[in-house]
């Protein structure tokens, strides 16, 4: 590595909406996040699927999967 070419890599914050705080390292001092694993639908497990017009439905008609 060249040396005085790199960003200093340094302990950081990062800042959830949610109040979540991370410690971890980075290039940026501190970041601040509007959404995280904690609070996130997908990840927190809080996620709602929906059939929208019945695509679902329509597609296992379809395709002969429906029972």
């Amino acid at each position: 590595m060249k040396a005085g070419i790199h960003p200093d890599y340094m302990q950081t914050t990062i800042t959830c909406g949610c109040g979540n705080v991370i410690e971890t390292g980075s290039t940026a001092k501190d970041v601040h996040v509007e959404i995280c694993s904690a609070c996130h639908p997908f990840y927190s497990g809080k996620q709602k699927l929906m059939d929208t017009e019945g695509r679902v439905e329509k597609f296992l008609t379809k395709y002969g999967m429906k029972k």
